[in-house]
């Protein structure tokens, strides 16, 4: 970080291409054009950028009070995702005697062009400008003269005819420029994908990330570019298989191909009792969770490895395998609180394909999710040289050996009593026998649900089919809600007008006191 002296001299510098002086605290997007364009550095300097608050034009302090609040504030800068790819900053108080100066010190981005919301900003002189089409494309193939990264670099055995560039078109350049940029845009494609990192105009192919997010066949580059789905009937791969898939494909489709898989054939539901007359529908794992972490491995997986990413299904736990460990400044002993991006380019496509966030908070939110599902936290592995391995639990309540069933004679009812649970069974069955002498099952089991979600507040007929899992409103009003009505269990709320559209149920007094003494 710059030092005190040295802020000094940069008050009256005359290099106006890397400082901006205010006196504003509030225009973040002013802040954040400035910090793009110093990331960006046009004249190629190699020298950092320094947004000054707290100072005039001529150098003169204006007496600004810098609080904790105010370097949270443009501290977040740095990572609220509207920046991209996403600067290397710092940020500072400085005290004098005439007040205080914020600075924050920016520098230049390895990765150009660097954005603030799909517009690329740069300084010329004092002045703060939007790149023009020449401009980016010295910005651009800056980028690829650095390769820093794999997703980077050309594809040399890949042609543009490897890629779909309406795909490219229609699923990232518009929703990252906007579909007035774009369609003013007359450059031939080829200058429209190297803006965006997608092209190498100097070997004259695609990149490497062109070919993963887009191309037709991205096997034929990266072999090793798929999922391997596994179902165990066991606990171990020794076990006998019960499913198997392979998923391929570029991103766009690849994704929501994950996303199906995890829908039709991981994530499974079942009821659970939580009370005498109430159950829940629990899952073996929140599909959020494993969502995140399956994106998350297709992320930040090497994709130089012909190894696939491996998804295995065992009978009380998943285990996702993906090549490559840590990268960058992510080691064992700050993960998860510290992130680095083995594929930058990746994961700012997949930001704004709409399946990342880039803030660095999806274990965080992965291990809350599984908690909340019941199931134990999540164990990474980050101690392999060349893989990264995650494990995760069943949920303990999904898990239950019972399969959902009340466990021995006596519980606790809703109302705080006691009751033997053959009476109450016998006891409900009795009173609705006049008027379903041939009560099935089902319809008990329907019926108590109703009325264990009425002991709570009066509900509409749409909300007491949600609870009892009924989908036919008629056969719902028939056979459910009618006989506990016939019966003096429950009531409308407007007895005057049956069909109002306002109309709600309620259990009456004689059935909310005959239920809660039932024993």
């Amino acid at each position: 970080m710059i030092t005190k002296d040295e802020i000094q001299e940069l008050l009256y510098s005359t290099e106006t291409y890397r400082v901006e002086r205010t006196t504003s605290t509030g225009d973040m997007d002013k802040f954040q054009e400035a910090i793009c364009a110093f990331a960006n550095d046009l004249p190629n300097s190699r020298k950092n950028g320094y947004l000054i608050l707290g100072a005039y034009d001529n150098g003169e302090l204006s007496g600004l009070k810098v609080t904790d609040e105010l370097l949270k504030k443009i501290a977040a800068i740095r990572s609220n995702g509207n920046i991209l790819p996403i600067p290397v900053m710092s940020v500072d108080r400085f005290q004098f005697p005439e007040g205080d100066l914020l600075v924050a010190e920016v520098s230049p981005s390895d990765l150009p062009p660097v954005r603030y919301r799909g517009r690329t900003f740069i300084r010329i002189g004092p002045r703060r400008d939007i790149a023009t089409e020449a401009e980016e494309r010295i910005l651009a193939e800056r980028r690829m003269s650095f390769m820093a990264t794999f997703d980077t670099m050309p594809c040399l055995a890949a042609k543009l005819n490897d890629i779909n560039t309406d795909l490219l078109r229609t699923k990232y350049l518009i929703p990252l420029l906007g579909n007035e940029l774009v369609e003013s845009d007359t450059r031939p494609i080829e200058e429209q994908m190297a803006a965006v990192g997608m092209y190498d105009t100097e070997h004259k192919c695609p990149t490497y990330a062109a070919v993963v997010l887009f191309g037709y066949k991205p096997r034929r580059f990266m072999p090793g570019l798929y999922v391997q789905y596994v179902c165990f009937k066991g606990e171990d791969v020794t076990s006998e298989v019960e499913n198997e898939m392979q998923l391929e494909g570029n991103y766009c489709e690849l994704l929501p191909r994950i996303e199906s898989l995890l829908e039709l054939s991981v994530i499974k539901k079942k009821p659970v009792f939580v009370s005498i007359l109430r159950e829940e529908m629990v899952s073996n794992y929140p599909y959020q969770a494993i969502r995140e972490l399956l994106l998350n491995a297709c992320m930040h997986r090497d994709m130089q490895s012909n190894t696939p990413l491996r998804f295995y299904e065992f009978a009380s736990h998943l285990e996702i395998l993906n090549a490559g460990g840590l990268y960058g400044n992510a080691r064992p002993e700050n993960f998860p609180s510290v992130n680095d991006y083995r594929n930058p380019l990746v994961a700012s496509a997949m930001k704004t394909l709409g399946y990342v966030n880039m803030f660095n908070r999806g274990v965080g939110q992965v291990q809350t999710d599984l908690k909340e599902n019941g199931n134990q936290p999540a164990e990474f592995n980050v101690n392999l040289i060349t893989a990264f391995k995650v494990d995760v639990k069943v949920s303990q309540s999904y898990n239950n050996e019972n399969g959902g069933k009340i466990d021995g004679d006596v519980v606790e009812n809703i109302a705080g009593n006691i009751v033997d649970v053959p009476s109450l069974s016998q006891a409900l069955s009795l009173v609705l026998s006049p008027v379903c002498p041939q009560l099935s099952e089902v319809q008990l089991k329907k019926m108590v649900s109703v009325i264990d979600y009425l002991f709570r507040a009066s509900s509409s007929i749409t909300e007491l089919m949600d609870c009892a899992g009924e989908k036919n409103k008629s056969r719902f009003r028939q056979t459910i809600l009618k006989p506990l009505v016939d019966t003096g269990l429950v009531e409308p709320t407007i007895k005057d007008i049956p069909n109002s559209p306002k109309q709600k149920y309620a259990l009456t007094d004689n059935g909310r006191e005959n239920l809660q003494t039932i024993s």
